[in-house]
C-alpha cells in the first residue's frame, strides 16, 4: 500500500510547478488526471524534443498521470468536471489569474457541492495585491525575488541552470497537499491552498535577506563561489580540471594549510586566522592556492583532499551525472514507459521502507479520456459525440 492510495487528484495544469507538485502526489499512489487541451495539451509538451522526440520538461513531471482531454470554455465542460470533482479529493491549477474563478473552479464555488474537496491554486504572485495579473515565468520570478543579484559573477548576473522558482512553488504546494489531507482526515472538511511562486522563492532567499538586513551590503555576486565564506568553491588543479572545496571552520583551515597546501606557515598566520579575515584576503589566497594546487592533477588533489577530510567535489556534467557511481551504487536509477519507449528515471528521493513509489508511464495526449469519460457514465455514442464537437 502507498500514502496515498485511493486519492484522487484532478489537475488543471501546464508548464513545471503544478506538474511536479502532482508527478509527486502520484509517486505517493494518487491517482492523478490530468486535465489538458485537446489537440495541443500541455503546452511543456512541445518545449523541446529530446527525450526520443518527447519534450524534456514534460516527461519529468507527467510520469505516472491520466490524461484526458477537455476544452474547459466548451458548453459540456461544466457537466463533467461537476461529475469529475465529484470523485475527487484534491484539484491543482495554475492556470492563468482569474480563469478558475471564471470556469467556476474556484474553492468558493466548489465547496457547498464538494466539501471535503482540497482546491490548490498555484500562481505567480498571487491571487491579489498590485502584481496579480503580471505574467510570471521562472527567470522573471527569479529576478523578482533577487536572486539573480545575488548570482552570476561580480559583471554579470545569472540564472539558475533549472526552474527553481517552479520547483520552489511545486513544492510547497505538494507539501501543502499532504498537510491538507491529514488535516481532512480530523476535521472532514477540504480547504483552500494558495501558493505563490515569489513568496516561495523569497523564502528560498531567506539566508541573504537576513545577511542585507537594517541596510546591511547584501551578498556580493561570487560566481561559483561562497560569497562570504572562503576558501569555498571552484580551484584549478595542474590538469585544468575544476575541483569544488570548501573550508567551513579554523580547524578545517588548519587541516588544508598542513596537509593539502603543506603550508604549516599559513596555518599559524594571523592574517588568515579566521573565515572574516580569509574572505577579504581572497584575492591573494586565491593565487596561493591555484599555485601549490597546479603541482597536483585533479585526482591526485581529490585524494589530498579527502585525507585531510575537507569536503570537495568534482564539477560533474549532464553526462557524468547518469552515470555517477553513487546514484549506481545506491540503485536509484529505473525506467518508465512512454508513448516513445521506455526512457531512465530516477527514483524519487526520501525513500520510504514501507512501499514501493509508483513509476507508471507518461501519458500521450487524451490517452486515457475514453476510459474516464466512461466512468463519468458517458457511453461510446456520447463520446463521439463529444469528439466531434470538440468538447474532447
Amino acid at each position: 500500500m502507498r500514502p496515498l492510495d485511493g486519492i484522487t487528484v484532478v489537475t488543471l495544469e501546464h508548464a513545471i510547478a503544478a506538474p511536479f507538485c502532482t508527478r509527486q502526489l502520484a509517486d505517493l499512489g494518487a491517482r492523478v488526471i490530468k486535465v489538458e487541451r485537446p489537440g495541443s495539451g500541455d503546452f511543456a509538451r512541445a518545449y523541446d524534443q529530446r527525450v526520443h522526440g518527447l519534450a524534456s520538461h514534460f516527461v519529468w513531471t507527467n510520469r505516472s498521470k491520466e490524461s484526458l482531454t477537455l476544452d474547459l470554455k466548451h458548453a459540456a465542460a461544466p457537466a463533467l468536471l461537476a461529475r469529475l470533482l465529484a470523485r475527487a479529493d484534491v484539484l491543482v491549477q495554475n492556470l492563468a489569474p482569474g480563469a478558475a474563478a471564471r470556469l467556476g473552479l474556484s474553492y468558493d464555488d466548489l465547496r457547498a457541492a464538494c466539501p471535503r474537496l482540497i482546491v490548490c491554486d498555484l500562481s505567480g504572485y498571487g491571487d491579489d495585491g498590485p502584481y496579480r495579473d503580471r505574467k510570471a515565468y521562472d527567470l522573471l520570478i527569479q529576478s523578482e525575488a533577487g536572486f539573480l543579484s545575488v548570482t552570476g559573477s561580480a559583471d554579470a548576473p545569472a540564472k539558475a541552470g533549472c526552474s527553481i522558482a517552479d520547483i520552489a512553488a511545486g513544492m510547497y504546494a505538494y507539501s501543502g497537499i499532504l498537510a491538507a489531507l491529514l488535516q481532512r482526515a480530523q476535521s472532514g472538511c477540504g480547504c483552500r491552498i494558495e501558493v505563490s511562486m515569489l513568496e516561495s522563492m523569497v523564502e528560498w532567499m531567506g539566508y541573504p535577506l537576513y545577511y542585507a538586513s537594517d541596510g546591511a551590503a547584501p551578498p556580493p555576486r561570487a560566481g561559483a563561489a561562497h560569497a562570504t565564506i572562503y576558501p569555498y568553491g571552484p580551484f584549478a588543479a595542474g590538469d585544468g580540471k575544476l575541483v569544488m572545496l570548501g573550508v567551513q571552520n579554523e580547524r578545517e583551515w588548519q587541516l588544508f594549510c598542513r596537509q593539502v597546501l603543506e603550508r604549516p606557515d599559513l596555518a599559524e598566520d594571523a592574517r588568515y586566522a579566521s573565515n572574516a579575515s580569509r574572505s577579504a584576503a581572497r584575492d591573494e589566497l586565491q593565487a596561493l592556492i591555484v599555485e601549490q594546487f597546479s603541482r597536483l592533477d585533479s585526482e591526485q588533489l581529490i585524494a589530498r583532499l579527502d585525507g585531510a577530510r575537507i569536503a570537495n567535489a568534482r564539477i560533474n556534467d549532464m553526462h557524468e551525472v547518469w552515470q555517477h557511481p553513487q546514484l549506481a551504487a545506491r540503485k536509484r536509477w529505473t525506467e518508465v514507459a512512454t508513448p516513445a519507449g521506455p526512457i531512465p528515471a530516477l527514483l524519487p528521493p526520501g525513500s520510504n521502507s514501507g512501499f514501493t513509489p509508483r513509476m507508471d508511464a507518461v501519458p500521450a495526449l487524451g490517452q486515457h479520456t475514453d476510459a474516464i469519460l466512461g466512468e463519468l457514465g458517458c457511453d461510446a455514442a456520447a463520446i463521439d459525440a463529444l469528439r466531434a464537437a470538440g468538447a474532447v
